[in-house]
């Protein structure tokens, strides 16, 4: 799903990637379904601030209008045709209809307003008529939690407050984790998907440039056997399903403020296994470990082991550190992946797939290994 940052000065037109006739079609839409003064809605992609992370898999906007009753901002949300299967419209309609259904149901997550279509020269209409799918939601102010992690990078230490909002995280998805689930399905559908998904395992891993130094066909086929071996050791663990976000990483929390937030782009459907939002965050922390310290060390590492050992405490969840390896791995293809990452070097995309072998590896994750799991001899 698009990443939806804070409010910043509007990006010029032509960057927006919304042509005349998609204006045209949305700003009908939006008067049929809100009045005629939100047939005028100014309609501007929103800017980030610049980050480590580069790729996405579409472009948010900014919708407002100003009417009798006051103003109003919305976020339009797009999915961009490509890998990833995101390829056709039916794909892209098949996503923004799940956020659409599954936004609401999770506490904090900001809300959606409607779900449509572009056609072109026409009113934006239902799905039935599908040209190009969108999505509203309301607008959050606030803050991407990404931008604390540069604010750490940069200082070297720790406040207070970045210590506070790691507890917070951890808390709310101790809550949101709490009470098993119940489906027929769900439950190997996840595990299915994370190995063998287009924004999984598989996909990201088709998406590595060829050739991209170290990582081979060879290294990311040895990946793939490992995780799916996983698969089979976890599918009947069908106790460990929980209400989830999907993809609880930095850039899809806005903090307004103090320890208050709020989550953007619940993904992949509302049940999974509790480890997919574990792995999402805390392999963040690593990550800008190994950026600023190049070791398991400094105030990123501190963070990760907070994280863990306060959801640990939160959840009671003993069955986290046996089950987590494949989350892990899959989110560790995604930051050693130039296309989200392209300015990182070598060294660090080599101990990120240390880790990530290391971790599928083993039969239980260890926090305290880490720096043994960092040093491995390869790749």
């Amino acid at each position: 799903m698009a990443e939806t940052p804070s409010l910043q000065a509007p990006a010029a037109r032509a960057a927006s990637g919304l042509g005349d006739a998609e204006l045209r079609s949305l700003r009908s839409y939006l008067a049929e379904r809100f009045g005629s003064e939100a047939g005028a809605a100014s309609v501007e992609p929103l800017s980030t601030k610049g980050g480590v992370k580069e790729g996405g898999y579409g472009v948010p906007y900014v919708v407002r209008w100003t009417g009798q009753s006051g103003s109003r901002t919305l976020v339009l949300e797009t999915v961009r045709a490509g890998q990833f299967g995101h390829e056709d419209a039916s794909d892209r309609a098949g996503i923004l209809l799940r956020a659409y259904d599954d936004y609401a149901t999770l506490g904090r997550h900001v809300v959606p307003v409607g779900v449509g279509a572009f056609r072109a020269g026409r009113p934006a209409a239902g799905l039935e008529e599908l040209s190009e799918p969108f999505l509203l939601t309301e607008f959050a102010p606030g803050e991407p939690y990404a931008n604390d992690f540069d604010r750490i990078a940069a200082r070297g230490a720790l406040e207070d407050l970045d210590r506070l909002r790691v507890d917070a995280l951890a808390d709310y998805l101790a809550a949101i984790h709490s009470a098993p689930a119940s489906h027929p399905t769900w439950w190997r559908r996840r595990l299915r998907e994370l190995v063998g998904s287009g924004e999984c395992i598989a996909g990201i891993a088709d998406s590595y440039p060829s050739p991209c130094g170290f990582i081979t066909a060879k290294l990311l086929c040895e990946v793939e056997t490992l995780a799916l071996s996983w698969r089979y050791r976890l599918r009947d663990r069908e106790e460990r399903l929980r209400t989830i976000h999907g993809d609880f990483h930095p850039w899809n929390v806005l903090f307004a403020g103090g320890v208050d937030f709020r989550v953007l782009d619940r993904s992949r459907g509302p049940l999974g296994d509790a480890a997919d939002d574990v792995a999402s965050m805390s392999m963040n922390y690593l990550f800008y470990a190994l950026r600023t310290a190049g070791a398991f060390e400094g105030p990123f590492a501190e963070l990760f082991r907070r994280f863990w050992g306060r959801y640990a405490e939160r959840s009671g969840d003993e069955g986290m550190a046996g089950a987590i390896a494949p989350n892990f791995a899959f989110r560790a293809l995604v930051l050693a992946n130039p296309i989200w990452y392209p300015r990182e070097p070598e060294s660090l995309r080599r101990m990120l797939f240390r880790f990530l072998i290391a971790a599928l590896e083993s039969e239980r994750f260890d926090p305290d290994r880490m720096p043994e799991m960092l040093a491995r001899a390869t790749p």
